[in-house]
């Protein structure tokens, strides 16, 4: 699935024609021109073989209720459109180019005109043709650089067309292109490891199965997702849901969707956190990519109004920090689920490492992991390589959970799997983008999932290795005298002598007490009253490697050598 040349070439060869809005546009503006009439180009071309049957036909029907269906048909696709021009028709009347371009795009239907009033393109409209560049640009598009035609480009090397035109664009404008750019080979990883060994999705007949994603951006996981699925087993059919909050990405997914023929009304616009589009529906597979270190402060109201719901809402489990929100889409995805006699569920989430260990027992996130890992719905966690996304190059995560575990080796376990090694050094960075994840690690990742062994980058664990109970020890308050204090025949405590103890879940909490801490200190107590239970899972420390430190003498050595050669610089620098 790696972009080849030809995708590359062609997404040269359109970034080429904002060179003609220079003067007129601002480089970080170039998109918001360019990757509309790419999509609208990419409209243009698939209609071109019936374009002249939709025009016959609309002749007849255009006053009929059911034109909308009928003018489908005409055309082939869910899509259409009515007016006399093309792209090429266009060139032949340069002096109403405004005007007849409008006339175009009007006569596209309902649901092409909705994505393209999502790219608020109106307005640049009317400031090419008053800047004189409007026919100048469209004339671009209609050379060989801008044959979208699907003859030429596939649906999917459009995908990575429409990907790679945004990724340069928002460095052009040094936005967080990682927000809407997933890279393809860490879709590929989850995608491999949501259906393994999913044997009906993988060898049934006629078998149709929903996907969904609550941050969706381009549509780029659904996408793959879809063409992965059909490589393997051609019969089955893959619907995708997705919601995205931001307007130009929402419209490039829904654009893509309607393109492959795929129903883009499953394709939704608005704020997931705050407008969940598909409150109560549940899909069998989840995958995600979600913004991370986020603030949420935006959509605190929405969000703790359905958090009082409790379960009966999706945050039951309990609320992230208010400076970041990645644990909700986590909560919005376990929410989306299937009761398991409806079949279950899998998820494949990416987080950072603050999911894994943020929050002390009875805060927040560690409530969130309690409830994930005492209803036994974490299969896996692997730790990617460093450097693999374009808008950061701190460590990462995939999340896989599944309600599907009871009966199989997976029931009360999570396999943890280093995977931070598995990468091959790109020749050309891209962003932060440095690391790339080869097909054979890739292969190999899935692979360490399926054997499902311990090893030295897979680790088992049971859920209840990841809990302790937070006790509270007091010792006691004393008067002048040195005697405690009494208050109903029971010693007061001294808060400032108070401390607290993390015990192992599987530990005896009496003792590990009796062990570990009256030995230092006798006269203390466990206020149990203040006890709570949390989960961390401090993925780093099960796979930390000792390494001795350099001998002294080596280092002192190292250290009369830089000296000896900083003195010969200085000597050259001040001609002593």
């Amino acid at each position: 699935m790696k972009q080849n040349a030809k995708i590359n070439q062609k997404a040269d060869l359109i970034w080429a024609i904002a060179d003609k809005l220079t003067g007129v546009y601002k480089p970080h503006e170039y998109g918001d021109v360019i990757l509309p009439l790419t999509v609208i180009r990419r409209f243009d071309c698939i209609l071109n073989d019936t374009k002249d049957k939709v025009i016959e036909r609309y002749e007849d029907v255009k006053s009929m209720p059911m034109k909308d269906v009928l003018l489908r048909k005409a055309s082939g696709f869910d899509f259409y459109n009515t007016s006399r021009y093309t792209f090429e028709r266009l060139m032949n009347d340069p002096d109403h180019i405004e005007d007849n371009f409008r006339d175009y795009l009007n006569g596209f239907s309902d649901n092409v005109q909705d994505i393209i009033e999502k790219f608020k393109f109106d307005g640049h409209i009317t400031t090419m043709a008053n800047k004189g560049i409007l026919y100048i640009v469209l004339k671009e598009f209609t050379s060989d650089k801008g044959n979208l035609h699907p003859k030429e480009i596939s649906n999917l090397e459009m995908g990575y067309i429409f990907e790679e035109i945004i990724r340069r664009f928002s460095e052009a404008h040094n936005e967080d292109a990682g927000q809407h750019y997933t890279p393809r080979e860490v879709i590929e990883l989850m995608v491999n490891i949501l259906f393994h060994d999913d044997n009906d999705i993988l060898s049934g007949n006629n078998v149709a199965k929903t996907i969904y994603d609550p941050a969706c951006g381009t549509g780029g996981m659904l996408s793959v997702a879809e063409e992965y699925l059909h490589s393997l087993n051609a019969s089955t059919e893959l619907v995708s849901f997705g919601q995205e909050i931001n307007d130009q990405t929402f419209a490039i997914c829904k654009a893509d969707m309607l393109i492959k023929g795929n129903n883009a009304d499953f394709i939704k616009d608005g704020n997931t956190l705050s407008d969940d589009q598909f409150s109560g529906q549940t899909f069998d597979y989840i995958l995600s990519n979600p913004p991370f270190g986020r603030e949420w402060k935006n959509e605190k109201a929405k969000v703790m109004e359905e958090a009082k719901l409790g379960f009966g809402g999706r945050f039951g489990a309990g609320l992230p920090a208010a400076s970041d929100g990645q644990m909700l889409f986590l909560m919005t995805a376990m929410a989306k689920m299937k009761d398991i006699r409806q079949g279950g569920s899998r998820i494949a989430i990416i987080h950072n490492g603050s999911p894994l260990f943020t929050g002390d027992a009875g805060s927040g996130p560690s409530d969130i992991r309690k409830y994930i890992l005492e209803n036994d719905l974490l299969e896996t966690i692997i730790a990617l390589p460093n450097d693999i996304f374009y808008n950061t190059g701190i460590a990462t995560y995939i999340w896989v959970l599944s309600n599907k575990k009871a009966g199989t080796v997976r029931e009360g376990k999570v396999q943890l799997i280093n995977a931070n090694e598995m990468y091959v050094k790109r020749r050309k960075a891209l962003g932060n983008k440095r690391n790339d994840i080869s097909e054979e690690y890739i292969a190999e990742i899935t692979r360490i999932y399926g054997d499902f062994v311990e090893n030295e980058v897979s680790k088992i664990f049971d859920n209840e290795d990841f809990g302790y109970t937070k006790i509270t020890v007091e010792r006691p308050l004393l008067d002048e005298e040195g005697n405690p204090v009494l208050k109903n025949k029971k010693p007061q405590p001294d808060t400032s002598l108070r401390d607290t103890e993390n015990v192992p879940l599987k530990e005896d909490i009496k003792e590990y007490f009796e062990r570990e801490v009256l030995p230092f200190a006798p006269d203390a107590w466990i206020d149990e009253k203040k006890s709570k239970v949390g989960y961390e899972i401090p993925f780093t420390r099960y796979f930390y490697k000792y390494e001795a430190p350099r001998p002294s003498a080596d280092i002192m050595a190292e250290i009369m050598e830089l000296e000896t050669e900083l003195s010969g610089s200085l000597e050259e620098v001040f001609d002593l």
